[in-house]
């Protein structure tokens, strides 16, 4: 089981991460929390989780182990794998997630694409007890939408590549990236992908 990885940033996307440690290059799924975590630094330390399935072995990265614990739990819940789980974990920073589930919010639960009533309600009841006082202030969620990015066409290509990488078909991602920054074009990568996810 590897705990973390610790090493230079060499490639970073707000879905992927590639860290080198001891001359090896690990690419990491990562959440958007962990993006705008990580983002403006050059030596980064990523705890770990590692999906191992007969045709692929898997890492998921995360900045802080308060999310890796979020995402440990939403994994044990019937029906959340491991995309599923690091989509939960964009569309809210921790704390919200955890509140979330505490207060019983399916509605919000199932504003996350691909969470339907059913699931949202799965999760609430089998982590309404586990997300007790341990997930309450935190200092490792989003941080209200900073990013050095330039805007304009470079926050719609960064945002565009990082819904493919999670699943959605390109087109689509386009068309909503599009209709969203053209709505409110002083958007971040973040809050674009935010906003792309509720209408995807």
């Amino acid at each position: 089981m590897i705990e973390y990885i610790k090493g230079e940033l060499t490639e970073l996307t707000p879905a992927t991460a590639v860290v080198e440690a001891g001359g090896v290059g690990y690419l990491l799924n990562i959440s958007l929390n962990a993006y705008t975590a990580i983002q403006s630094r050059k030596e980064v330390k990523l705890f770990v989780y590692e999906a191992i399935s007969e045709d692929a072995h898997t890492l998921f990265g995360f900045a802080d182990k308060m999310e890796r614990e979020l995402f440990l739990q939403l994994l044990t819940v019937n029906g959340v794998g491991g995309n599923t789980a690091r989509m939960i974990i964009s569309s809210f920073t921790p704390q919200e997630l955890a509140n979330v589930i505490r207060t019983g919010n399916e509605r919000l639960l199932k504003s996350v694409k691909g969470i339907g009533l059913k699931t949202a309600q799965r999760i609430i009841v089998d982590l309404k007890d586990k997300v007790g006082g341990g997930f309450g202030g935190t200092s490792g969620g989003m941080v209200g939408g900073q990013t050095s990015v330039s805007m304009g066409g470079q926050v719609m290509d960064e945002a565009i590549s990082a819904l493919v990488m999670l699943g959605f078909p390109s087109a689509a991602s386009q068309k909503v990236v599009t209709a969203i920054l053209k709505d409110t074009p002083t958007l971040t990568v973040e809050q674009v992908i935010k906003e792309a996810l509720k209408k995807l």
